[in-house]
């Protein structure tokens, strides 16, 4: 079994101690969920274990060849190689000769009649078969597919931030390393690859350790929790739900010793206050450990949880509308005719298709972008906040407290009273020694919190959130989640997170894409469900043959007639590779047979039957596609 060994290891930042002396085991097959408030040091902790950076003390163990694969925050890619190229980007043996064999191709199909040519791709095409190649080739496309990544030779220079973190995220799942580390998968990711994402980590048979606010995917994903707080990592069984009652009863247990420590210092205090004597060995020892005590007296540390109560504005009937709104965007349909009526309280999620045009309509709302027709009218008394994906511009240099009190020294909350910027730092987990701290030396996610606040300051009584949830810790997502429950005004959130759309959003507006915008009132999962339920019904009365065909349908001409010259090479070798699949499977089931009573490997081994399975199936389908045109 592959496993690397965490001992002792510490990280600062600066004066700032993100973990010290943390030691844990990571076995193949775990699933790690890492979760602390931003700043803890969730990515630093992911950074050295990859080796991008080095502990200040401490170690990890592994095997020399123990491979690891890290999906950064933002994936560091050459912007200068196309999509394919850069997923296949790796070191491994089988990903140069795909490389190879994909640019003797290009070669082959500009010069077919070079016996140059011919002979290279002819080798190329050998070495494929000869290291089983072809697989992890299928593997590769079948990912970016299920991303939502179809051009593959588009330079990466030329993709957006969320495209590119897509790119990053297929290039670390193909390596299929032994530990992969995750930070943010799902951040820019629309909720059917986010599905598809959890099925294959389910299946994977590595080790896993995710950093994520995404609370339905650690339900999911992760067997055991990691939470780091104030330095120390407390280690519990099961998901997101099971560590949330766990945690809740190690901190009772913890303010309940505090509470006896204290009570053990004021019997000691009041025996030392009478005169102690120290005339023998024992009095002495009594004498050491009220010093002791005293020493370690109030050192609990607890996670608090971020409380806005903070006023705002009257907001009156006429909030927002939209009347006959058309826009195109780079050459995109964003809206189409679209109308819309806000009302005072609305709860109204956004989501739907990357590139689709939310936050477009969110930055039309707002008054950054204008319309190419249609109207939209605001509302006389609406005062709006809007929480984009992007911070504003921040000087590094100014200190935390001064870039609040740019907006006042003191705001109301919803009793009437004042509230200091001292005072709501405090709420926001800025304690009172970093408020003189300059902003360049935060985290990025202290950052985003520090921006929420100063929004929340103004007190507004119409909220915009584009994607919130992507860079704010849970702690602090589960409260602005109870604030929106509390918040007297409206709400217009575009995201993807699905635990947060069920918690703040009754009115939902799914984009398509193309303009096509569907309205759904409830909630999030139950239009999930909704969907799910309908197309299997399409699917169940469709005839089997039907579904063949409509696959390649959409890809086809109209009156296609033969293979295109690359369908040609795909139909040539799909059914050696369909063979080689047959016989997997019949070893895969030989394996199941000798292992019956071992259940540990028939589960792998069961996963590794269906997932063959599945790719037989579809192999079968486009050969059956294939096939129709090659006999013609």
């Amino acid at each position: 079994m592959q496993t690397l060994r965490a001992e002792h290891l510490t990280r600062t930042y600066g004066e700032k101690t993100l973990f010290r002396d943390i030691s844990f085991i990571v076995n193949e097959h775990d699933r790690i969920g890492v979760i602390g408030v931003n700043g803890s040091g969730k990515t630093n902790l992911l950074d050295v274990l990859a080796g991008v950076t080095a502990p200040e003390a401490g170690e990890l163990v592994k095997p020399k060849n123990y491979t690891i694969g890290y999906l950064k925050q933002r994936p560091e890619l050459d912007e200068q190689l196309t999509v394919i190229d850069a997923v296949l980007a790796g070191s491994q043996k089988v990903f140069r000769t795909i490389r190879h064999y994909e640019q003797t191709l290009a070669a082959y199909a500009d010069a077919p009649e070079d016996p140059a040519t011919q002979q290279a791709y002819v080798d190329a095409e050998a070495r494929m078969n000869q290291e089983d190649a072809w697989t992890a080739e299928s593997d590769v496309k079948t990912i970016l597919t299920q991303l939502h990544i179809t051009d593959l030779t588009q330079v990466v220079g030329q993709m957006s931030g969320g495209q590119q973190k897509r790119v990053g995220l297929a290039q670390v799942l193909i390596q299929a390393p032994d530990l992969l580390l995750l930070d943010e998968p799902t951040n820019h990711l629309d909720f059917d690859s986010i599905e598809w994402l959890e099925s294959y980590l389910a299946a994977y048979k590595g080790a896993l350790i995710v950093v994520t606010h995404d609370r339905y995917f650690l339900d999911q994903v992760a067997n055991q929790m990691f939470e780091l707080s104030f330095g120390e990592l407390y280690k519990y069984t099961g998901n997101y739900q099971d560590f949330v009652q766990a945690k809740a009863e190690r901190v009772a247990r913890d303010i309940t010793a505090e509470h006896k420590q204290q009570q053990l210092y004021k019997k000691e205090l009041a025996w030392m206050r009478a005169g102690a004597p120290a005339r023998s060995t024992k009095q002495q020892g009594r004498i050491n450990r009220f010093n002791d005590l005293k020493a370690n007296l109030n050192t609990l540390q607890v996670d608090h949880d971020v409380d806005i109560s903070l006023g705002q504005q009257r907001l009156g009937k006429k909030v927002i509308e939209l009347k006959n709104a058309s826009l195109k965007f780079d050459g995109h349909q964003i809206l189409n005719d679209f109308s819309l009526l806000i009302q005072a309280n609305d709860r109204i999620g956004i989501t739907g298709m990357n590139g689709a045009g939310k936050s477009s309509l969110l930055n039309v709302i707002a008054g950054r972008l204008p319309l190419d027709s249609g109207t939209v009218t605001i509302g006389e008394t609406v005062k709006m906040a809007y929480y984009t994906q992007q911070t504003e511009p921040i000087p590094g240099d100014k200190r935390i407290i001064n870039y609040l009190q740019e907006v006042g020294e003191t705001v109301r909350n919803k009793q009437g009273e004042h509230v200091s910027v001292t005072e709501l730092l405090e709420e926001f987990l800025f304690p009172r020694s970093m408020h003189g701290t300059l902003i360049r030396k935060l985290s990025g996610g202290e950052q985003r919190r520090l921006y929420l606040l100063k929004l929340l300051m103004q007190q507004p009584n119409v909220l915009l959130l584009d994607e919130p949830t992507n860079d704010l810790d849970i702690g602090t997502l589960t409260v602005l989640e109870n604030y929106l429950s509390d918040f007297a005004g409206t709400v217009i959130t575009v995201s993807h997170d699905r635990y947060f759309l069920d918690k703040v959003g009754d009115k939902l507006l799914i984009f398509d894409g193309q303009g096509k915008i569907e309205r759904y009132a409830g909630r999030f999962s139950s239009y999930l469900k909704a969907r799910k339920q309908a197309d299997k019904a399409e699917n169940t009365a469709k005839p089997a043959k039907t579904q063949h065909a409509a696959k390649p349908a959409a890809d086809a001409p109209k009156k296609k007639v033969k293979l295109t010259y690359a369908e040609q090479l795909e139909y040539d070798k799909i059914e050696g590779v369909i063979e080689k699949l047959d016989a997997h499977k019949t070893e895969v089931e030989e394996a199941m047979a000798a292992n019956a009573s071992d259940y540990g490997k028939l589960a792998d081994l069961q996963k590794d039957l269906t997932k063959t399975e599945q790719e037989i199936d579809a192999k079968m389908d486009r050969w059956d596609y294939l096939s129709q045109f090659a006999e013609a």
